[in-house]
């Protein structure tokens, strides 16, 4: 990826999206109204075993969020501000759904611009309707069978059912 102009106002909305859920999506939309170009990026994370690969996690963001040329959706491992320097972006968004990951979340804020002076970090807050989703929660429901087709974009459900083996109901 080349650096892009710097007027552009980018952000990376990065994470792992195992699997990308409707609160993701929510997100993902929100922040194009606050930005130019939006770099959804999807993290390799060596600490753990994904559900689905990285391939399988990008088409299912490129299927829920269409053909958007303000979207961009990539996948990337290392450190994240390696990726901001490559795109030029200097803004990333983070999603809090509860005062629980704030913490983690504001160290990283920190180690971030501790490493990239110029990022600067925007926290949204989910929408009401999808505050309590979390991808965890959906794949826990969805290995045990739970209808989880409310949650996730109908590309993700499928993909869920046939990782679990379930009948189509």
């Amino acid at each position: 990826m080349a650096a892009r102009n710097t007027a552009s106002r980018i952000a990376i909305y990065a994470g792992s999206f195992d699997p990308l859920t409707h609160g993701h999506e929510d997100l993902i939309n929100r922040s194009l109204e606050i930005v130019d170009e939006l770099i959804v990026a999807v993290a390799t994370n060596v600490n753990k075993q994904p559900l689905f690969d990285v391939e399988q996690r990008v088409a299912f963001i490129t299927a829920a969020i269409g053909a958007n040329p303000r979207v961009q959706v990539t996948a990337f491992s290392g450190l994240l501000v390696d990726l901001a320097h490559r795109t030029g972006a200097t803004l990333l968004i983070r999603g809090l759904r509860a005062v629980s990951d704030f913490e983690y979340e504001f160290q990283m804020a920190l180690m971030n611009r501790h490493l990239h002076a110029g990022l600067e970090t925007i926290f949204m807050v989910p929408s009401v309707e999808t505050t309590y989703i979390s991808s965890s929660l959906v794949r826990e429901a969805a290995r045990f069978g739970g209808d989880v087709t409310a949650l996730v974009h109908p590309v993700v459900a499928v993909a869920l059912r046939e990782k679990f083996m379930q009948p189509r109901g």
